[in-house]
């Protein structure tokens, strides 16, 4: 984790991670996930901390994500959404984040349309910044309980063949997975139209591959990811089917393998667009195991940056 002013520890990037703080989080994830298991999910570990979510950008899974995690660390949480706070009055992130500290708080989750706004909050705020997304830059704790649910399934990270499908450029998630995958030794392959690709694809220390047929037989790992209709009006491809006959995980696709990768999407999914519906449903534990695991890395990662006695 890297330290913030006046010595607060933040996660702002997976890029500010090295392998070992990586795996660690993993690890202490492994541990928490067994909270959820219990009668009683709960552990005093951060009783007395409290956590603010401060939400931007609407976001229902992984706000109540974080939500969940504080509350089974026991610490109390203030959620805050700019829908129904003064910022739809006009007032600004600084003079909202100055308000909220003043009120004693811990930690800020915050998820935001433009990137590096969480680290201007390090700024700002005398706590600890933890990134629930920010603009097109980076989705740390997504990567996290991506890496984890691939490691409590497949066993290992280390030398899986992993292909990330979609809009490369326009996806938070894509670049902190590309970053997360990286450092624990993952191969990775980038599958997307050349207008979906991001400008700096040289500088990411990854493959690319034309179309989903290229990688399909390769893959230990398929990451689909989610296509914002609203790319089509900006013609970054020409329509939906084409996208889906180049990039999409059809039935026909996926009946004809005889080794099925693991397959993962951050949801919400557009079924018959990256993925079938016939083949979501049959993917579905999966992509559900993903959602329970954000508990789990999440308490771990307020965990790290809170500290307390875990019991």
């Amino acid at each position: 984790m890297k330290e913030g002013g006046g010595g607060y520890r933040n996660l702002l990037a997976i890029s500010s991670l090295d392998k070992d703080d990586v795996l660690s989080l993993l690890d202490s994830a492994r541990s928490f996930a067994e909270v959820s298991t219990r009668s009683v999910k709960k552990v005093p570990a951060l009783r007395g901390k409290t956590i603010v979510n401060l939400f931007m950008e609407p976001s229902t899974r992984t706000r109540m994500s974080f939500e969940l995690a504080a509350k089974r660390l026991s610490a109390d949480v203030v959620n805050f959404s700019s829908s129904t706070s003064s910022l739809s009055k006009g007032e600004s992130l600084k003079d909202t984040a100055k308000t909220i500290v003043a009120m004693g708080v811990d930690a800020v989750v915050v998820r935001h349309g433009s990137a590096g706004a969480p680290l201007m909050l390090t700024d700002w705020v005398e706590c600890s910044v933890i990134n629930a997304g920010d603009g097109m830059h980076e989705h740390p704790t997504q990567a996290l309980l991506d890496l984890f649910t691939i490691r409590e399934r497949l066993g290992r990270l280390e030398g899986l063949k992993v292909a990330i499908v979609g809009d490369i450029d326009h996806s938070r998630v894509a670049r902190s997975n590309i970053h997360a995958l990286r450092k624990v030794g993952a191969e990775v392959v980038l599958v997307a139209p050349q207008s979906l690709l991001p400008r700096d694809i040289q500088r990411m220390d990854v493959a690319v591959a034309g179309t989903i047929d290229e990688v399909l037989g390769w893959c230990d790992v398929l990451y689909l990811l989610r296509i914002q209709l609203e790319r089509v009006n900006e013609s970054r491809f020409p329509s939906l089917r084409e996208y889906t006959l180049l990039y999409g995980l059809t039935d026909a696709r996926w009946s004809e393998l005889d080794h099925k990768p693991m397959v993962m999407h951050p949801g919400p999914m557009n079924r018959g667009v990256e993925i079938d519906s016939s083949v979501a449903d049959d993917v579905e534990s999966v992509i559900t195991g993903q959602v329970a695991a954000g508990v789990a890395l999440r308490m771990a990662v307020l965990y790290d940056l809170l500290g307390g006695s875990h019991g």
